[in-house]
């Protein structure tokens, strides 16, 4: 499988990864070489992972907490300390084997340690691997706000490997499925007619949308490294999302939602907003909405719950001067970035969602 170029570094496939990974070894001669995994992974894809790597190379395993809960500067501290136990120095090297928030702790943690030490990228989930596997950005969150903390960092080189895939959970690969979405409606249709017409979601199934979402995130963040841009389009569904996301992640109430799910229901409000706004055809926003819930089934968000949900808004990233910006669509393929939306209308999407 083709290598995808991205800024100074690539993303290499499946056997051709490993031997991509050991030349690197071998070339950089790492003083120390680190394993980063999660408790989860640590046991699921270590195995994996050391199977297909020679036996001649030495490591030390480092492992954190799994879940979005442990992504956090607490976290960091334990693996710096961790390092600078085992010897790190500046020739040192990280391997980051795990999903989202070990790809993007580790990345902060390799990046800041001793002003910046190399590391390399193997996600394993599918959200990862489409989308934390190029653009450079690592970070860490701040309480439940996602991702407050951080800086753009490349790795040496991401490795995707699909047999990964097969250790985690339908739930999870659903997950990943949001961004895979999100690629299809506002980069390519094609993505989004093939998860439309897939009749089951599996690993084989979705193997050449990964490919192809790999494709075209590098594609946007290529041009626009700093999300200065054109790289705010991959923010669509993020806006409403992230802050959904954060509020049942505070809430006692609430069960915990996965990162895609909570971008799924993104999608459904921004794609609302997007009509009533920008005059996005509504057939088309129904079958979104249909699609999404026929995938993800529907989350029970009270009307109590809103105000909520919209004061977690102002603590969004992509805000400028206090005002939330998002991405909406004027039609597929076609959308507009830094639309301003008042909270009435926030209120009436949400409302679509739950009806």
């Amino acid at each position: 499988m083709t290598p995808i170029y991205s800024n100074g570094y690539c993303v290499n496939f499946l056997e051709d990864a490993y031997t991509k990974l050991a030349d690197f070894i071998a070339d950089y001669t790492p003083s120390k070489l680190f394993i980063l995994v999660d408790t989860n992974t640590h046991i699921s894809c270590l195995p994996i992972l050391l199977a297909k790597i020679s036996s001649d190379v030495s490591f030390e395993i480092i492992e954190i907490k799994a879940g979005e809960a442990h992504k956090n500067i607490e976290t960091c501290i334990s693996v710096w300390n961790r390092l600078t136990d085992l010897g790190a120095d500046r020739k040192s090297v990280m391997i980051n084997l795990g999903g989202g928030v070990v790809t993007d702790l580790g990345g902060f943690v390799a990046s800041t340690f001793k002003r910046g030490i190399k590391f390399v990228n193997i996600p394993t989930t599918l959200l990862s691997m489409v989308d934390a596997s190029v653009g450079g950005k690592t970070g860490v969150d701040l309480g439940v706000l996602k991702n407050q903390v951080g800086l753009f960092s490349n790795p040496e080189m991401v490795l995707i490997d699909y047999d990964y895939l097969k250790t985690v959970s339908e739930r999870e690969i659903r997950s990943g499925l949001a961004e895979v979405i999100k690629y299809g409606l506002t980069y390519d249709a094609k993505v989004w007619n093939e998860i439309k017409n897939m009749p089951q979601i599996d690993t084989e199934s979705i193997s050449n949308l990964i490919y192809r979402s790999i494709e075209i995130k590098n594609e946007v963040v290529t041009e626009d490294p700093k999300e200065s841009g054109i790289r705010k389009v991959l923010n669509f569904g993020h806006t409403l999302g992230h802050a959904i996301e954060s509020y049942f992640l505070e809430s006692v109430n609430k069960q915990h939602l996965t990162h895609g799910e909570a971008i799924a229901i993104g999608m459904v409000t921004e794609a609302y907003i997007s009509e009533k706004l920008l005059q996005f055809p509504n057939a088309i926003l129904q079958d979104i909405k249909n699609t999404i819930l026929s995938i993800y089934g529907k989350v029970e968000i009270e009307e109590e719950d809103f105000e909520g949900i919209i004061n977690l808004l102002k603590h969004d990233k992509k805000n400028v001067s206090g005002q939330v910006n998002f991405v909406l669509l004027t039609a597929l393929e076609k959308f507009k970035l830094d639309c301003k939306v008042p909270n009435t209308l926030i209120i009436e999407a949400l409302s679509f969602y739950t009806n």
